[in-house]
């Protein structure tokens, strides 16, 4: 078995579980913080991630607790198996004082995709930012 690594992302965000679960599952809010997609959040849902840059992810829901837990597999395909990533993205939503504790963790790095790890690491600072954004005007 191969070693893995894995992202995580950690922050506290000033709303509720109830308006982050909306910006998680509503495609129309997805596509403002993260990409364009046609996900429902029904476990065993096939849906696709359309990057700006091109790129398409595969994707099926794996868990849904709603306004607690979130998960998918974020698969890219790719003919250079150090981009090809096979891995699966967890959102857990937890009541806080300030709002909710968000964390987000993408596993299933392999070691030889450093640029992939650190594109992820990056990439996701850079999502969560939008999603609270986009949590904040979530009715």
């Amino acid at each position: 078995m191969t070693e893995t690594r894995s992202v995580v992302v950690e922050r506290e965000m000033p709303h509720p579980p109830e308006k982050l679960w909306r910006a998680l599952t509503q495609p129309h809010l997805i596509a403002e913080w993260l990409m364009k997609n046609d996900f429902v959040p029904s476990v065993g849902h096939r849906f696709n991630l359309r990057g700006d840059w091109g790129g398409v992810l595969d994707c099926e829901v794996l868990t849904v607790e709603p306004n607690r837990s979130l998960s998918y597999s974020w698969d890219f395909a790719h003919d250079d198996p150090a981009y090809a990533l096979k891995s699966v993205v967890t959102f857990t939503l937890t009541p806080s004082a300030k709002g909710t504790h968000l964390r987000m963790e993408q596993v299933g790095f392999r070691p030889e995709q450093k640029q992939a790890f650190g594109g992820a690491k990056a990439g996701w600072q850079q999502f969560f930012a939008k999603l609270e954004e986009v949590a904040g005007r979530a009715d």
